[in-house]
């Protein structure tokens, strides 16, 4: 709804309206925003024109992975294509950056499921809301033996663990989360490589 309004009656000033278009974006504030168009307006590289066809690409490429619901501009993503991953262990995380932090340990070498939010009742976001089935359809196709809940230790991760525990737990496979290591209230986005790593080794049964 606030995009419609912004094409509609967007700031006449250029510059403003690049600086209003800039700060929408997630951990942009207006100060970030106003320095980066002003980046932008002075360049002389081609950056402007290269952000604008890679910014377009992603649109028009990448898409949802068929199997963990990774950005891939295959069917498959790069992750689900490789034959030597563990397929009897899916890591579920809440965002895609999620998925990258974990990679980065090089401890884990099993398969995800990317659930592209989690549960919060007070936003009105519920359990269709987020992309669910498709792992519990994995589930019940066999072979996965233990799942491990990897959303983040705020309420609202937390509230999507418990959502998940009581969903997959008839369906006789083993559950883990991550252990303490992970600030409550934090994010595995700005969760370093090494606490990351101490949390995923010493996951406990959930």
């Amino acid at each position: 709804m606030s995009g419609e309004v912004f094409s509609k009656n967007p700031p006449k000033d250029p510059i403003d309206r690049a600086v209003k278009a800039l700060s929408r974006l997630p951990g942009i504030g207006e100060k970030s925003a106003t320095r980066l168009a002003l980046h932008i307006i002075r360049d002389t590289k081609g950056l402007v024109n290269e952000l604008i066809e890679s910014l377009q690409f992603v649109r028009d490429k990448v898409k949802f992975c068929s199997q963990c619901q990774n950005l891939t501009e295959a069917d498959l993503c790069a992750i689900c294509r490789e034959h030597d991953r563990d397929a009897h262990v899916i890591c579920v995380v809440q965002e895609p950056v999620d998925l990258m932090m974990m990679e980065r340990t090089g401890d884990y070498r099993g398969l995800y499921h990317v659930l592209h939010g989690a549960l919060s009742p007070l936003d009105g976001i519920g359990p269709d809301d987020i992309r669910l089935h498709g792992l519990v359809q994995r589930i019940k196709d066999g072979g996965v033996t233990e799942l491990i809940l990897a959303t983040n230790p705020n309420p609202e991760g937390e509230a999507t663990a418990l959502y998940l525990k009581r969903v997959v737990s008839p369906l006789g496979i083993s559950l883990t989360r991550l252990a303490s290591g992970i600030p409550v209230g934090g994010t595995l986005e700005y969760t370093d490589p090494k606490t990351l790593s101490k949390a995923l080794g010493n996951r406990t049964s959930y």
